[in-house]
């Protein structure tokens, strides 16, 4: 099995998990505890791991960087429409997040982004099933 972990460091642990909860995830009780929590993005696949700052600075001997001020990194996560996806935002809004960009429309592509209430990005999108399997100029010459 190949599975990926993201780990984000946050301020206030139980407040991050409300907001991933927010947004249609889980939260995986087996791997969670005062330190991190384990959120299940696709079971199995894909996991975002909510970890303390001062935990979190345990993995590396570099400084964290504030993620509400400096990007390092957004996480990609693909859903399977774009009503899921504008509906994700929208309880991510309402669970503290924070949109900062309009979505972006391409055709075959849509995305909008969220920062969570630590200023962790995230990008919700959905991708045309044709333009998934043989890239984006498959549905041009579909709509042609």
């Amino acid at each position: 099995m190949s599975a990926i972990f993201v780990n984000l460091p946050v301020t206030d642990l139980e407040r991050a998990k409300a907001f991933y909860e927010a947004v249609g995830f889980t939260i995986n009780p087996l791997f969670t505890d005062h330190n991190a929590a384990c959120v299940v993005v696709e079971e199995d696949h894909g996991y975002v791991m909510l970890v303390t700052r001062d935990y979190f600075q345990t993995f590396s001997d570099r400084p964290i960087g504030d993620p509400s001020t400096t990007v390092s990194a957004t996480t990609a996560i693909f859903l399977d429409s774009r009503e899921a996806v504008d509906d994700t935002i929208d309880r991510g809004v309402g669970a503290g997040g924070v949109e900062e960009r309009p979505a972006a429309d391409y055709g075959f592509m849509y995305q909008r982004q969220i920062a969570d209430p630590d200023g962790n990005l995230l990008e919700f999108g959905w991708m045309d099933p044709v333009a998934a399997a043989n890239g984006p100029a498959a549905v041009a010459d579909q709509q042609a």
